[in-house]
């Protein structure tokens, strides 16, 4: 599997804004843990992106389509108003899974809305850096299924 990893605005600021959500771990750290995780899943291929512009975002979306095989994406704020990356995940058809390092649906009333969700599989929320995990591991068993089908 050839794996992109998007996070959205603030995540390069783990460590440092609002450490009793967040922690107190770095996003260089977030990064090292998703490429271990793909070392011992055995993901050929993984590569994080992290942007505060709706538009880079977008664009790294868009640049994934015959590239990569699926998308772990952390929209963050863009979470509850982007619809452009909402409908780039539509239009590359990769199959994607939203992550968030707190549980959305238990803060503020306007986290329980995600745009770039209904083009997801499914979404981890709350589990902090494991959630990525979950994530890859969703995509691996996704990816496996279909190679088992004729």
């Amino acid at each position: 599997m050839k794996l992109l990893v998007i996070n959205g605005p603030n995540l390069n600021m783990l460590g440092i804004r609002e450490r009793g959500l967040y922690g107190e771990r770095s996003y260089d750290q977030l990064v090292e843990y998703i490429h271990q995780c793909c070392r011992e899943l055995g993901v050929e291929e993984v590569e994080c992106f992290q942007s505060n512009h709706e538009g880079a975002i977008v664009d790294a979306i868009q640049a994934a389509y015959g590239v990569k095989d699926a998308i772990v994406i952390n929209p963050a704020a863009y979470t509850h108003t982007s619809v452009a990356i909402l409908d780039a995940l539509k239009a590359v058809n990769l199959p994607a899974v939203e992550v968030h390092l707190t549980d959305v649906d238990s803060r503020e009333e306007f986290r329980r809305i995600s745009y770039a969700g209904l083009a997801c599989q499914t979404r981890f929320s709350g589990l902090g850096f494991a959630g990525y995990r979950k994530a890859i591991e969703y995509l691996l068993d996704l990816q496996s299924s279909k190679e088992k089908k004729p």
